[in-house]
């Protein structure tokens, strides 16, 4: 299993601290280290898998389609004024990401990075209405060289790490990594109102791999 770069140093710090504690725990109570380390090896395996990063590569590379960029179940999809870069309707789908979803963030289609602009913000719960506009959260827009993206990372309860690979101006690929939540949170693709929606609510999505819409 692969785990993404952004859980190295947070792993082995888990690591190195449920060591010292099994350490203390063979110290002062050694009749009880076979517990403590059962609980270790849980805690880490729980911490681990937030970290797996899955080889996903796009099987059918086309600009017209709109791919996942997460793993999770879809939340919301609606017409919305959106406000801070298009400041004007689009079709909203968003993306709930479980602490047990692969947290990559890929890049749904190829093209020019347009916008990018990190907020800071409150950590509502990921599914409240208000979260898009009032969490920790980050916009970009992609431009696929007919029509505009915008993905919207938001952090949650859990999720307090928002990382974001992007820069205005950059070239980037269909499927290629753009960014990671930490422990889960939501993604929000805005999408042009003549898009044709491929998923319904409650369904299960996976990065790299399900259809959300068509251009």
């Amino acid at each position: 299993m692969k785990i993404h770069k952004e859980g190295h140093r947070i792993l082995l710090n888990t690591a190195l601290l449920l060591l010292v504690l099994n350490l203390l725990v063979f110290w002062l109570a050694p009749a009880w280290l076979w517990l403590a380390g059962i609980v270790a090896v849980i805690l880490f395996l729980l911490i681990l898998q937030f970290f797996r990063n899955p080889s996903r590569e796009i099987h059918i590379a086309d600009n017209n389609i709109v791919y996942a960029p997460a793993d999770g179940k879809i939340v919301v999809i609606e017409e919305t004024e959106e406000s801070e870069y298009f400041k004007d309707k689009r079709l909203q789908v968003s993306i709930f990401m479980s602490p047990t979803n692969v947290h990559v963030n890929r890049n749904p289609v190829s093209g020019k990075v347009n916008y990018f602009k990190y907020h800071p913000g409150k950590y509502l719960v990921a599914w409240h209405p208000k979260s898009s506009q009032e969490n920790e959260r980050t916009t970009v827009v992609i431009d696929n060289g007919e029509e505009e993206i915008l993905l919207r990372q938001i952090a949650g309860a859990l999720a307090k790490r928002i990382v974001n690979y992007l820069e205005i101006g950059e070239q980037v690929e269909q499927g290629s990594d753009m960014g990671f939540i930490k422990f889960g949170s939501r993604v929000d693709l805005f999408l042009p109102l003549d898009a044709q929606i491929d998923v319904s609510i409650g369904q299960k999505v996976r990065g790299n791999r399900t259809v959300i819409a068509r251009l």
